[in-house]
């Protein structure tokens, strides 16, 4: 990454430690022995910071923690992430967010924590040495922690873009609605919050690729749209769209199945590949996640393997 045009910073403000859980059924008032336990570094943009590493691509991540679970969330992403500039708070702590597999019937159940409080001076502290350092890829990503308000990635995303960064939206609720109003490279929703901005349901293809164009056409150079087990649709300059399927997997787990679509986009496109390369990347990486128990990502074998399965083709009309 010697130039700066490949170079990706990634935001974490509410990371986590993912706790992951396989049990052969939950039983109401009962213990129940897990077969199997994870501990794995989590939250958005720690996920798409991992799955990067994997690809080759590491990324400066920027992570936001507080408290001794924070410190354990530190442990534990010595172990998946190299480059990681923290910013620890004073008071509270980073949350843990737990998913339970469970074997009969096959059902997932997550619970998701509320993490620590940010005071106005960490956080200003935060925004400006990100839109100091990101100058290539900007992916803004996740939920956020209280004290952080709505239009923190709008803010970011209106500076950065004027900067010269390539900014990556992946959020949801009013946090995406007011991004999208701002100039952005890539933004990434799944079609319920594809939904949710436009106001209407997206029942079949077309519809979905309508919108899409819809929001491309704010400015935005790529919308790309996730599809779970129907792949995914990605709108370009002009309105081109690209249609991704591949085979079927056998669905273990959903956590952190976006976000790896993410990185396949991001490190696709940082790495000089086309449109048509970055949508079947992110296609191969969020199924090789989807394939995988609880909270472990994709490995490159995956991959590899996975994309000989994908197909591309454009969409005309």
């Amino acid at each position: 990454m010697s130039a700066s045009g490949s170079r990706i910073d990634v935001l974490t403000l509410n990371p986590t430690v993912d706790v992951g859980y396989e049990v052969p059924r939950l039983l109401e008032d009962r213990k129940v022995p897990a077969t199997d336990t994870r501990y794995d570094p989590g939250g958005n943009g720690v996920n798409v910071g991992r799955a990067l590493e994997v690809l080759g691509m590491p990324a400066c991540n920027h992570c936001l923690v507080a408290g001794e679970i924070g410190e354990f969330l530190e442990r534990l992403l010595q172990r998946h992430i190299g480059n990681v500039r923290y910013f620890r708070l004073r008071e509270g702590s980073t949350r843990i967010c737990c998913t339970i597999l469970q074997e009969t019937p096959a059902a997932q159940f997550e619970v998701s924590a509320v993490g620590p409080e940010v005071d106005p001076d960490t956080l200003a502290q935060i925004e400006q040495t990100f839109v100091t350092r990101a100058r290539g890829y900007a992916v803004l990503t996740g939920s956020l922690p209280r004290g952080v308000p709505d239009d923190i990635y709008a803010r970011l995303a209106r500076v950065l873009s004027g900067n010269g960064a390539r900014v990556v939206l992946d959020a949801h609720g009013p946090v995406l609605s007011q991004g999208v109003h701002e100039p952005l490279f890539l933004v990434k929703p799944n079609r319920y919050e594809l939904e949710e901005l436009c106001g209407r349901q997206l029942p079949s293809l077309p519809a979905v690729i309508e919108a899409a164009r819809d929001l491309q056409a704010r400015d935005i150079e790529y919308v790309c749209v996730s599809l779970g087990a129907e792949g995914a649709v990605m709108v370009g300059p002009e309105g081109v769209a690209w249609r991704a399927h591949t085979v079927a997997v056998k669905a273990r787990s959903t956590v952190g199945a976006g976000d790896s679509m993410v990185a396949g986009l991001v490190a696709a496109f940082a790495a000089g590949g086309s449109p048509v390369d970055a949508l079947a990347q992110g296609v191969a990486c969020g199924s090789g996640t989807a394939a995988k128990p609880g909270t472990m990502l994709f490995t490159r074998e995956d991959i590899a393997r996975t994309l000989e399965c994908v197909s591309v083709r454009r969409i005309d009309g």
